[in-house]
């Protein structure tokens, strides 16, 4: 676990630990509860994600299984033992052998050096498994607090749509109000109701996911997320993205990972493609029996013997084109898959500053334009209806649009933090596939307040 705590560590500041024995475990999940105690922030949803996940717990068994098994290449062959035993009416045989393979004793240490380069794949393969889980949790919990903030922000907007409903009611009573015009505000108050409820829908629905990636149950779920989303913080400039994902993305040093094991492979194959099997058999034979001669006399005779074996596979109909050719196509393949990762690397870097950059902008032009230009909107707006310059019409279309907004400004600021995030794991690899997702959510987000 060393080398998967060590990249956990340098890339994304957090730690991990194997369940291995109660009292890692019993560490471990105090540190849960500590951190469940205060509103989760990210980086604490990313730790409770490592410490209790146990998704991730199991790639750390496939990781352990990986490593039994470079033990166990690293071994020599083990011998065959083998007795027999033959009798009849006057004799008896008794024989006794071993055997070994020395092809596998003699290809041993290149066979070793292959099963600790395929180890170190493993670990690879399981620092890879964290960065991912961290990804994901990251994402998962910024749509979980923007399903949040949606929910404030429509309550906060039914609870004032209900004293104007309720206002309208009595000047309807009174005749100070047409019928059409009360109908519109009471429209408009059904409608806020119906999105709050599909905004409440949401967010349980977002919260549930952040608990599959969290590990949590029980008591655990009890948790508190924060209302509202961060801040924007200042942008980041990055330069020579491309060269850093390459030089840095796990999945990139996973393929380059196996394709040093294939080739070492490939030598192995190549060196033995003549000979597939040599084995050396030992054997000791005893044999003993009995004559009976014309006088009734019985004469006893035993004898021992050892014999020494030398067993080869000859190959007459295969003289390895098969194996070397089946060693020298995954190789290639494995190549191709390097290669491919490679340009993919490059273009999602580049996608992903592009999307980290393009969101920044976006959620930073609600925040600085758009809201603001909307309260001004409603307030005169507000005022205008107060003096009876305008309808009840133009106050209901304006505080619609301002509702809307709001709604888009708090999925514009999600929609960059998970880009921020994209842009991070693009780097260091084990994140991939969360700009689609982020895009699914963020149509989803947009339904909440679609159709006005």
């Amino acid at each position: 676990m060393a080398s998967v705590q060590a990249v956990a560590y340098a890339e994304i500041g957090k730690d991990v630990v194997k369940l291995g024995d109660d009292q890692v475990a019993l560490d471990a999940k105090t540190r849960v509860d500590q951190l469940l105690r205060k509103p989760l922030t990210a980086d604490a949803a990313v730790q409770v994600a490592l410490l209790n996940n146990r998704g991730l717990q199991a790639a750390f068994n496939e990781l352990g299984v990986a490593e039994a098994q470079m033990m166990a290449a690293s071994l020599p062959p083990n011998p065959r033992f083998g007795i027999s035993k033959q009798s009849g009416r006057f004799e008896i045989e008794i024989e006794r052998q071993i055997a070994g393979s020395l092809l596998a004793l003699a290809t041993l240490p290149a066979r070793a050096e292959i099963a600790q380069d395929r180890f170190r794949t493993a670990q690879l393969r399981a620092a890879e498994a964290v960065l991912k889980l961290a990804a994901d949790t990251r994402r998962q919990y910024y749509r979980a607090v923007a399903a949040n903030a949606q929910v404030a922000f429509y309550q906060e907007a039914k609870g004032t749509s209900d004293v104007a409903s309720e206002l309208f009611k009595r000047l309807g009573e009174s005749g100070g109000l047409n019928k059409l015009d009360q109908a519109r505000e009471f429209a408009f108050d059904a409608e806020l109701g119906a999105q709050l409820a599909q905004a409440r829908l949401q967010q349980r629905q977002e919260r549930e996911r952040l608990v599959r990636q969290l590990g949590l149950w029980g008591d655990d779920l009890e948790f508190r997320l924060p209302a509202s989303l961060p801040s924007l913080p200042r942008v980041q400039s990055v330069k020579a993205i491309e060269a850093e994902a390459l030089r840095k993305r796990i999945d990139i040093q996973v393929a380059r990972a196996d394709l040093d094991a294939l080739a070492k492979s490939l030598g192995l194959t190549q060196a033995t493609r003549f000979v597939n099997d040599v084995d050396l058999l030992g054997r000791r034979t005893y044999d003993r029996g009995r004559t009976v001669s014309e006088d009734g006399l019985v004469e006893r005779e035993s004898s021992r013997s050892r014999t020494l074996e030398l067993e080869i596979e000859i190959p007459i109909y295969d003289f390895g084109q098969s194996k070397v050719a089946l060693a020298e196509q995954t190789y290639m393949q494995a190549a191709n898959r390097l290669a491919e990762n490679a340009v993919n690397a490059r273009s999602e870097a580049r996608e992903a500053y592009t999307s980290y950059r393009a969101t920044y902008d976006i959620a930073r032009q609600y925040e600085n334009n758009v809201l603001p230009l909307r309260k001004i909107i409603q307030d005169e707006t507000l005022l205008h209806y107060n003096g009876m310059l305008t309808d009840v019409t133009q106050l209901i279309v304006d505080a619609r649009g301002r509702i809307l907004s709001n709604v888009a400004a708090i999925n514009a600021r999600r929609d960059f933090w998970i880009a921020h995030t994209d842009f991070k794991h693009a780097l260091i690899g084990g994140g991939s596939g969360g700009r689609s997702a982020s895009v699914m959510a963020a149509s989803g987000g947009g339904d909440a307040g679609g159709g006005h």
